[in-house]
């Protein structure tokens, strides 16, 4: 079971007073740095602000504690703001605990079935078309705060919220606009000249002083949501049948998510400080800090990639830091969470532009449609699009379906059957190819051979005047059923023709397709030979017997 062992039952082993020192010192910048991004995010997702820090607080604790990573730092994210927030519009705060809990079900059950290393098998184009995607619609879901627009209804797809923008633009709040600004200009700046004070949260308390010292017609946090600085209370939602299957597609989006980007932002933290995570751990790890957050109000939690980073660069080297990081916000949570009441809306905006900007990736976007063949960068455009105009389950979906048709168009074209060109055909003087007695044929098979690549196994329709036929298949890694039903046609047709079919080097996987299939008994084990060489001497053997 060491494999399902948290990372910080090893941290421990050698750990000192200086380990915790940095721990504590990382943890505490670290929580600083999540304090607004979480209540930001809470906003986005169509929640209340502390919701968002009771997922900083109980899932990142969980995740550090049981986790596979030994800097990872779990929160709310941005990439499941659009999710959750439609999720509340759709089945309210009922169906997305439902769904949460389910997701965190499928990430334990993922971890304990070892498929940590799945996420390989996410093509990198999907990845970037939907976070590049995520970003877009989280910019344009706080285009109404910014700008103080005073929306006709309350629109809950990205496509409707554009349409709603451009209908009431004419509301625009310069107040709000100018308290947006200086809030961006704020986090711009800051980091140029201060580094270790988060310039989201100067810009939290330099935007707040403005709005109450100048009495600014601007929305705050106060005005829209009533702030509460509760404890985290256990509560089982009333979970149905009905329930169940109308949000099962959104615990999967969730699961597949929190996944990829909990395992993308433990492989980032590896290459920063030469480890290696165990992905299953940190799959399970997942799933309980998912459950926990729902069961304890909180929302959809992964890890993040920006506040991992963060702890990384401030020393953190053990879950400790992680799990610091959550009883500090805990303290916020009770000390001061009403001073969140001040927090003007345009601000909230400008920390998630920023998030929206460093989550969108353009600059890889860019190379990867520079650098890239056309078809991975359709894949990559179709993802992005579908994210935006419509959700990330059709994204994913169409976008994974697209890619699994390029790669078996691709196997396919790899995939080759060749008649080999003998001596005598050729006038060959040189040595340059092997000698075949005159009544063998010789195909090379080349590749893959499946249901895409079927079609090219040749037909014996004509008298060949040959009667062995050498199927040479040493560069096929793997058959499936499509292609062996292909094969078995073959041999029916020489059978019909008197011409004996003999298989040359076939490799471990298509000899156990062929002895599953029971098409090993039919042909015969002397029908198999080891090399290109035994089958040449099979096949003059063959004719000596006949003669």
């Amino acid at each position: 079971m060491r494999e399902l062992t948290p990372q910080l039952v090893h941290s421990l082993k050698h750990y000192s007073r200086e380990d915790f020192s940095k721990d504590l010192i990382s943890g505490v910048i670290v929580a600083i740095i999540a304090l607004p991004l979480s209540i930001a995010l809470a906003l986005a997702s169509g929640v209340s602000p502390e919701q968002g820090l009771y997922t900083a607080i109980v899932a990142g604790f969980l995740i550090s504690a049981l986790g596979g990573s030994k800097v990872q730092i779990a929160g709310p994210t941005a990439a499941f703001a659009t999710i959750v927030a439609g999720i509340v519009a759709r089945s309210g705060m009922e169906g997305l605990a439902t769904a949460t809990i389910l997701a965190g079900i499928m990430l334990i059950l993922m971890g304990v079935l070892r498929m940590g290393s799945m996420i390989k098998f996410i093509p990198y184009t999907i990845t970037t078309g939907f976070t590049a995607g995520i970003a877009v619609t989280i910019l344009i879901g706080q285009l109404k705060d910014f700008f103080g627009l005073t929306f006709t209804h309350s629109p809950v797809e990205t496509m409707e919220k554009v349409e709603e923008v451009v209908h009431t633009f004419h509301t625009v709040n310069l107040a709000a606009v100018g308290v947006g600004c200086l809030a961006l200009a704020i986090l711009i700046g800051w980091p140029k000249v201060f580094q270790k004070i988060p310039a989201s949260l100067i810009a939290v308390i330099v935007t707040a002083g403005a709005v109450k010292l100048l009495s600014l017609p601007v929305n705050t946090i106060g005005d829209l949501y009533t702030i509460s600085s509760d404890l985290p209370k256990f509560t089982l939602p009333a979970i149905s049948y009905s329930t169940i299957s109308a949000v099962l597609p959104d615990a999967f989006t969730i699961a597949v998510l929190a996944a990829i980007e909990s395992l993308l932002s433990a492989v980032v933290a590896d290459e920063m400080i030469g480890s290696r995570h165990n992905s299953n751990m940190e799959l399970v790890a997942q799933g309980v800090g998912n459950a926990a957050s729902a069961l304890f109000g909180g929302i959809p939690a992964t890890g993040a990639i920006a506040r991992t980073a963060a702890n990384i660069k401030n020393g953190g080297r053990s879950p400790i830091a992680g799990m610091v990081h959550a009883v500090v916000l805990l303290l916020v949570l009770v000390l001061l969470m009403p001073y969140a009441a001040l927090i003007p809306m345009p601000c909230i905006a400008a920390i998630l532009f920023q998030v929206a900007y460093n989550m969108s990736g353009w600059r890889t976007v860019v190379k990867v449609v520079n650098h890239s063949p056309k078809s991975d960068v359709a894949v990559l455009v179709v993802t992005f699009l579908l994210t935006v105009v419509f959700d990330l389950v059709v994204a994913i979906a169409v976008g994974l379906s697209l890619a699994c048709l390029l790669f078996m168009k691709r196997m396919a074209e790899v995939a080759d059957v060749k008649e080999w060109a003998y001596v005598e055909d050729t006038g060959d003087d040189q040595g340059r190819l092997k000698p075949v007695p005159a009544h063998v044929m010789v195909y090379e098979f080349t590749g893959p051979l499946f249901f895409g690549a079927a079609d090219k196994i040749p037909h014996i329709e004509r008298n060949t005047g040959r009667n062995v036929l050498i199927l040479r298949m040493r560069a096929v890694p793997a058959m499936d059923i499509t292609a062996l039903n292909s094969l078995r046609r073959l041999y029916e047709e020489c059978k019909s023709k008197d011409i004996r079919v003999l298989f040359s080097h076939v490799n471990e996987q298509p000899m156990t397709v062929f002895k599953k299939s029971g098409m090993f008994d039919l042909v015969g084990e002397d029908s198999f030979a080891p090399n290109i060489d035994a089958a040449l001497d099979r096949a003059a053997a063959l004719n000596q017997i006949k003669v």
